[in-house]
């Protein structure tokens, strides 16, 4: 992993998990705006559906990707797993760090794009993908380093908002076939695979947050087999 990704939030005089951005930087600087304008952009609480699906899983190592402000990693850290949260946004994982801090949390930062970072192959018996913003290519890049991350006999957990109305997001200059979905990266799945979950289910909404209008989650649970 790169010097970026060091357990624990910043002590004085150590790193910014901010440090060292492996990524575009005009996606850095499009999220560090999105966060910059409020003073909390998310709920502060867990994903429903990473409860609802982790919470009997034996702690291991796990990968959160898009961790934002940093309240999946908490959760997870608390329940005893060696948590690697990455994110895009500098501000982002600033206040995550810091939440953590106030918490007791230890968590390893990684400020870098997904397919940018430097994680270990196969290193992760969870990885868990909360309504990720990745960007599709034509070489699946995004799918494969999802794929390409979880150990054998690990779980890849990817849950994305349901129901997106395509006519409105196009208005709002979003396409949401630009994006990767449950459905792109469970076309990619082989023998190497089995499919735990892959369905439409009311969500658990947060209390406030952005996104909290969202009412239906579409959630992919794949187990790699080897």
């Amino acid at each position: 992993m790169t010097d970026n990704s060091a357990a624990g939030p910043p002590a004085p005089g150590k790193a910014s998990p901010t440090d060292g951005y492996l990524g575009d930087p005009a996606v850095q600087a499009e999220w560090d705006d999105r966060y910059a304008v409020r003073q909390q952009l998310w709920s502060g609480d867990a994903n429903g559906a990473l409860v609802a699906e982790a919470s009997e899983l034996p702690p291991g190592r796990v990968l959160d990707v898009g961790c934002g402000e940093g309240a999946d990693a908490i959760w997870l850290a608390r329940r005893g797993w060696d948590v690697t949260a990455l994110d895009v946004s500098g501000v982002a994982l600033d206040r995550a760090a810091q939440h953590a801090q106030d918490a007791g949390a230890t968590v390893h930062w990684v400020h870098a794009g997904l397919t940018d970072a430097t994680l270990p192959e196969a290193g992760f018996d969870l990885v868990s993908a909360q309504y990720p913003a990745l960007l599709r290519t034509p070489d699946v890049s995004a799918e494969r380093a999802l794929l390409a991350a979880v150990a054998p006999g690990g779980v890849l957990l990817l849950v994305h908002h349901a129901g997106i109305d395509t006519r409105q997001a196009l208005e709002n200059g979003f396409d949401p076939a630009d994006y990767v979905w449950p459905s792109t990266v469970a076309e990619l799945l082989d023998d190497d695979w089995r499919i735990e979950v892959d369905e439409r289910r009311p969500r658990v909404a947060p209390d406030g947050g952005a996104g909290a209008h969202h009412t239906d989650d579409l959630v992919l649970r794949a187990r790699r087999l080897r």
